[in-house]
């Protein structure tokens, strides 16, 4: 009888040093971690579209794409690569999703621009076949390009990359350098005007016929728009940009209205020169 009843007194002490081995397992904690991050993991599993995004019909031109994604917060979201590479000058780093805020890119204003370095490369626009585009930012008066990279995958845009780079300066003259001075000094720019300027626009007793004529400096200020001096943006297609270029067109479409203005521009030995404009806004 004294065997059986210290037997039990044994097996009762070996059940509570397992009960109270229980209470203070280590591995309790971590177990728990992993239970709740599997739990997230699934309660999250409709978020992995984001890495194959269904492409819209807006993905057939990167035009469609572009307004879309800047004017859509939670298609912006779905259609960035996060954590984003961020690369600033000597400097890089990734933006994770909550701390990205909404980028409206130029859609907040009435007009965007256009950079072509030569008028060949104009035909780029509207190719529904490109893989690869950029956005940019031209900061005249501090001379730095922020540039969004976009890419096709599976048919669908993705943003995967944005970098914030200085503007090549070789001491000389450059287009960004005299641009800045051309729209922002009425003497400047009458002093680098072709004389005379060709002039391309929508004849005003026939909106179907084009009128190509000439203007002379003071023809010029009845007709000039307004020019973009603060930053101009640019679409990248794949036509090429050279800081160094000695010709340089400047596009300005704007967003819903039918403005749309050419200017086109040239080095010569004396230096940058407006030669050509073409105001066929509708």
């Amino acid at each position: 009888m004294k065997q059986l009843l210290l037997g039990f007194v044994i097996f009762a002490f070996l059940v509570s040093c397992g009960n109270r081995k229980a209470k203070t397992d280590p591995f309790a904690t971590i177990t728990d971690m992993v239970d709740s991050a599997a739990h997230k993991t699934d309660s999250l599993q409709p978020a992995e579209a984001k890495e194959e995004p269904k492409p819209l019909e807006a993905d057939e031109l990167f035009d469609d794409f572009i307004f879309n994604y800047a004017s859509d917060d939670d298609l912006q979201r779905q259609r960035t690569v996060f954590p984003l590479p961020y690369y600033n000058v000597d400097t890089s780093s990734k933006i994770e999703e909550r701390f990205w805020k909404h980028d409206y890119l130029f859609t907040q204003q009435n007009y965007y621009t256009l950079l072509f370095d030569r008028e060949s490369d104009m035909d780029v626009v509207g190719d529904s076949t490109l893989k690869s585009v950029q956005v940019e930012w031209i900061f005249l008066k501090t001379r730095m390009v922020k540039r969004y990279y976009f890419e096709r995958r599976k048919r669908a845009w993705m943003l995967e990359a944005i970098n914030l780079r200085h503007i090549e300066d070789d001491g000389k003259e450059d287009f960004v350098k005299f641009y800045t001075h051309f729209a922002t000094d009425s003497l400047y720019q009458s002093q680098h005007i072709a004389n005379p300027l060709q002039f391309v626009t929508i004849d005003p007793d026939d909106d179907f016929s084009i009128l190509e004529t000439t203007l002379d400096v003071n023809q010029w200020y009845a007709f000039r728009p307004p020019l973009p001096t603060d930053r101009p943006s640019n679409i990248n297609y794949g036509q090429k940009n050279e800081d160094n270029s000695t010709t340089k067109i400047l596009k300005v479409n704007g967003i819903g209205n039918g403005y749309s203005n050419v200017f086109y521009f040239r080095k010569r030995s004396a230096g940058w020169e407006l030669y050509k404009y073409e105001d066929t806004s509708i």
